[in-house]
């Protein structure tokens, strides 16, 4: 069903104004996370727009798919920074914001005039969170990082031939490095904008993309080298292991997750091999854990005995984890997603129809809302010039200026 009226009740952001320099997926994301719950995010483009809006298929030029995916709740304005009414106009913006996140190096935002100690001086008490790839103490410090090469240097593209037992590296097909990353700096900028409403002070707030990818990864995998001296194995045993995998059914897959003690035997005993559970390396968790690899063999051979849909029924009525397995297509249309509103089809005043990715938290309050469709770009130049008191002279000579492009 498509959504024509504004929410009736207000995010947990509301009253916030964020400055958002950043572009791509990382700083994206992470920007509409804080739009949903209600914060008035004002993305600041370059002229030729974030990258974003001109990747994939369109219906207007500068719409992407993804640009439409992780831009919603947000105005749109542009503004070359090269020029000195662009600067004039981004610091009246950084007057009244509560906070300010950008992903451009450290280098790069300093020539500009927008460093941190820069922004501070206009705002003493903004949040300034910069999403950067490394840490500004490190080694790699001012180097350039995309997901791919994040996914590289965390470790994490090791992770699937450690599985498959291949020998070369593999990225992750998908964006895991930005999400990653951008959701580390949505809760980093909510905690700092707490930490203002108990002082009253803003501070500067570092997002690094290795790191965050490196805590991401390790936090079951660091494993037996979480002690000082390491014991065997690194990265944790079950999930790494090659039979770790959806199960073929008689006419499809199924995810099974058996867990407790009578989850396993309601399993085998469901396959007519209930027996195994007198088997010394099933019967408990640790001897499960440690003959992990027979124990999904054996799972394999029983899966084959029914189809998805009666494997759905009979693991239910005995409260067995399972789950039928989706392709990018058929997760679409699950009912789950369907019936609590997750996917919603809306209607853009310039692309159209066009599929929803709704916020995936509940608030019982103060609900997380679509109230902004993602903007054309430059779409509330004027608007916020407004906003800031500017007059229709002084708006004049910006655009002859070509400070928007």
């Amino acid at each position: 069903m498509e959504k024509e009226n504004k929410p009736s009740k207000q995010g947990p952001l509301t009253g916030y104004k964020i400055i958002d320099l950043t572009s791509v997926v990382l700083g994206p994301y992470c920007t509409q996370l804080l739009g949903d719950l209600g914060a008035d995010v004002i993305k600041i483009e370059t002229p030729d727009g974030d990258i974003m809006r001109h990747a994939g298929p369109h219906v207007n030029k500068g719409m992407g798919p993804i640009y439409l995916t992780i831009n919603r709740n947000k105005r749109a304005m542009t503004l070359d920074l090269r020029k000195k009414g662009a600067k004039q106009v981004l610091q009246e913006l950084i007057k009244s914001a509560d906070g300010i996140i950008h992903n451009i190096r450290a280098g790069g935002i300093g020539r500009l005039g927008f460093d941190y100690e820069s922004v501070k001086e206009i705002n003493r008490d903004i949040v300034y969170c910069h999403a950067v790839g490394f840490g500004s103490n490190g080694h790699y410090a001012e180097r350039q990082a995309y997901d791919d090469l994040v996914q590289a240097v965390s470790g994490a593209s090791f992770m699937i031939p450690m599985q498959d037992g291949t020998t070369e590296p593999r990225y992750f097909p998908g964006l895991v490095a930005d999400k990653t990353t951008g959701l580390h700096a949505a809760y980093a900028m909510l905690a700092a904008f707490l930490h203002k409403e108990r002082t009253g002070r803003g501070q500067f707030v570092e997002v690094p993309m290795m790191e965050c990818m490196v805590s991401f990864t390790m936090a079951e995998n660091l494993y037996g080298h979480t002690f000082v001296l390491p014991r065997p194995p690194i990265a944790y045993a079950r999930s790494i292991n090659p039979m770790r995998k959806p199960y073929k059914t008689k006419d499809g897959y199924i995810a099974l997750m058996p867990y407790s003690d009578d989850n396993w035997f309601q399993f085998f005993k469901l396959g007519g091999r209930e027996v195994l559970m007198e088997d010394e390396r099933y019967a408990t968790y640790a001897a499960r854990t440690n003959h992990i690899t027979d124990l999904y063999q054996e799972a394999e051979i029983i899966a084959l005995q029914r189809t998805t849909d009666e494997w759905m029924k009979v693991l239910a009525e005995k409260n067995v984890p399972c789950m039928r397995v989706h392709t990018l297509d058929s997760v679409l249309q699950d009912p789950q997603l369907r019936d609590t509103g997750f996917l919603e089809e809306r209607v853009h005043p310039s692309e159209g129809a066009y599929l929803a990715i709704n916020n995936p938290i509940s608030f019982s309050d103060s609900p997380a809302n679509i109230s902004q469709e993602p903007p054309l770009l430059g779409q509330h130049n004027r608007e916020i010039l407004d906003e800031l008191g500017f007059s229709k002279e002084e708006i004049g000579k910006f655009e002859k200026d070509e400070i928007f492009g």
